[in-house]
């Protein structure tokens, strides 16, 4: 049966223990209930559960598809939607409702995760931009070649470990705030300094490096003057630095200045390439990749994905 064209199709991602994600599911569905959305909702129980789900949506005929969740979340949705005949994605619209632990691209916007009622009233308005997304092309763990899209950026280095340690610190603790803690006091003690060699634009960048962050977006502050829609990503450099200087850099991240850093190299581009990157992690769009295997092209994927934003 055909899916009516206002219908919208809502993926919810819980973040938090069951009693705040039912909270939660539950004064979004009163405001939905307020303004009159015809909508149906799944719920995503783990990762692989939000690609499975998003298929599902697409191939059963949603044009305008909301995702519950973070950065990671609409990561996952705009790989999906990049694998469907272009003709069927330029009739989709992907919107995003912030409720993630990473909601950079939804700040970027203008949402707020606090103002549901806001976002869905500007979600209701349904003015759409083709954005663009960042693509890094590259090779895995067995050999094969694979090219995953992002709506934020890739990070390499220092803040994919940092992602590393959470995550196994997350394990441990169970709560959010006492594994962030335990993760910056062990990057103390933790290898922050890899040997790189990148391609940027025309440029050769060979040396010892920090963090490589490559932003289609604002890349979590690393690369506050990206957008999504001048088919370029910002590339910003992190070389090695003293341990004060580290953490006067994390403040000028949390401030808004991070490109004021004195170790930090900012760079716009149409094309990365990363030539070589030691034995060091990526992240994209907050999600662990592992380490590269060989070489790895970024580039930008123009105007191909529907985003609902503000008026």
């Amino acid at each position: 049966m055909a899916i009516d064209k206002s219908r919208w199709g809502i993926l919810y991602c819980p973040k938090q223990s069951a009693g705040h994600s039912k909270k939660y599911l539950e004064r979004l569905e009163n405001v939905m209930k307020e303004r009159k959305v015809v909508y149906d909702l799944v719920q995503s129980e783990s990762v692989h559960g939000v690609e499975r789900l998003v298929r599902m949506l697409i191939n059963n005929g949603y044009k305008t598809i909301v995702i519950v969740g973070g950065d990671t979340a609409l990561n996952d949705a705009v790989n999906c939607l990049m694998e469907v005949e272009p003709e069927v994605r330029r009739n989709i619209a992907l919107g995003v409702i912030p409720h993630g632990v990473l909601n950079d691209f939804a700040k970027f916007w203008g949402y707020k995760e606090a103002d549901v009622n806001a976002t869905v009233d500007a979600l209701l308005a349904h003015r759409t931009r083709a954005i663009d997304l960042g693509c890094m092309r590259y090779t895995d763990n067995k050999g094969e070649k694979r090219c995953r899209y992002f709506i934020n950026c890739v990070n390499i280095g220092l803040i994919a470990d940092m992602m590393n340690l959470r995550r196994q610190t997350r394990r441990l603790f169970g709560s959010q705030t006492l594994s962030f803690l335990f993760s910056a006091l062990l990057l103390l003690f933790h290898r922050m300094e890899y040997k790189m060699k990148l391609k940027i634009n025309s440029e050769i960048v060979d040396r010892k490096v920090m963090n490589v962050c490559i932003g289609s977006g604002p890349g979590y502050g690393q690369t506050p003057n990206a957008v999504p829609y001048n088919g370029m990503v910002d590339v910003s450099v992190v070389v090695s630095t003293e341990l004060l200087q580290l953490f006067e850099g994390f403040w000028l991240l949390f401030t808004g200045r991070f490109l004021n850093h004195r170790g930090v190299h900012p760079y716009r581009a149409r094309k990365v390439d990363i030539m070589s990157a030691s034995s060091a992690l990526v992240g994209v769009d907050g999600r662990l990749l592992g380490k590269l295997n060989g070489e790895c092209t970024i580039t930008v994927e123009q105007e191909v994905v529907n985003f609902l934003i503000p008026r």
